[in-house]
């Protein structure tokens, strides 16, 4: 096998202010350096409400200043690299929507991914969105990594790529960008189904669904082999009474990223969860990479 060229870095935006308490936004950026060489930085975003002036170049000095020294030091007690901090590694920025100052961020950054953080009212390893999350999950053109409250994460980064099929959400695009994440990183890739209904009576409509989702798992199982033939992909069915016990019905590890592919919204090509997403993302307990959908 020929040598293999290594892949650019991964340019991470982190959302992140300083007058929080929750870490878990700076802790997965720390798990994804782990896994690949990333270039990081940290933005936080000071909503100004009309008619308020905007804020002096002193006073947004000063505060990018003591943001700086902030994100620095907690990323060095989470052993992030130095040469992993982007020059400017933290932005402060006024703004009358943090969503819509976040998203100009990303795309003045070039980030490949928006790193966001769970609200603080989440149960342990749970992510519950938040205004501003909710509002990127709807329009970000970005790919989100969602970030839970009180992570346990595996010490040596991504270990492998659960990409999670939404029936008719779902979206061959996105599964082939989670493969080319696994092909980089050197790491398995596993498709999975999930059934919030269960199997116990496997009655007509279970049986249809279940021979569908085999069906959809054995062809998307092609083409990632297909395309990414180093890659090892394995397949599996989550079934149970509710979405949370079909999550729990699999097994999970520290180093597992679930990932979904969106729903495309219109033409655009943006992060826009559909219904089941929606209903599945409370009961997740490991970081979630929602891609974007393909445009059209």
């Amino acid at each position: 096998m020929p040598d293999s060229i290594p892949a650019p870095k991964l340019r991470v935006l982190i959302a992140w202010r300083p007058d929080s308490n929750n870490l878990e936004a700076l802790e997965v950026a720390a798990w994804l350096e782990r896994t690949t060489p990333t270039t990081v930085r940290c933005v936080a975003t000071t909503v100004r409400t009309w008619p308020a002036p905007p804020m002096s170049k002193k006073w947004h000095k000063q505060q990018t200043k003591n943001y700086t020294e902030t994100v620095t030091a907690h990323l060095s007690t989470l052993h992030v690299a130095p040469e992993s901090l982007d020059k400017k590694v933290a932005v402060v920025i006024e703004a009358e929507s943090e969503a819509t100052a976040l998203t100009q961020a990303a795309q003045d950054f070039r980030a490949d991914l928006v790193i966001v953080g769970s609200k603080a009212a989440a149960p342990k390893r749970r992510f519950l969105a938040g205004s501003t999350a909710d509002s990127l999950l709807h329009s970000s053109p970005q790919p989100l990594l969602l970030a839970p409250r009180a992570p346990k994460l595996a010490k040596r980064g991504i270990t492998r790529i659960s990409f999670t099929l939404m029936g008719e959400d779902s979206d061959s695009a996105a599964l082939h960008h989670a493969a080319s994440l696994a092909a980089d990183w050197a790491i398995p890739v596993r498709i999975i189904a999930l059934s919030p209904h269960g199997f116990h009576d496997f009655d007509q409509f279970s049986h249809q669904w279940y021979e569908t989702a085999l069906a959809e798992l054995d062809r998307f199982h092609d083409e990632v082999h297909s395309a990414f033939p180093h890659v090892a992909v394995t397949t599996e069915i989550g079934s149970g009474s509710g979405w949370e016990s079909a999550l729990k019905a699999l097994k999970w590890k520290k180093g597992d990223l679930m990932c979904f592919g969106s729903v495309p919204q219109g033409t655009l090509e943006r992060v826009f969860i559909g219904s089941q997403t929606s209903q599945i993302l409370p009961f997740i307990k490991v970081p979630v990479l929602m891609i974007p959908a393909a445009r059209h």
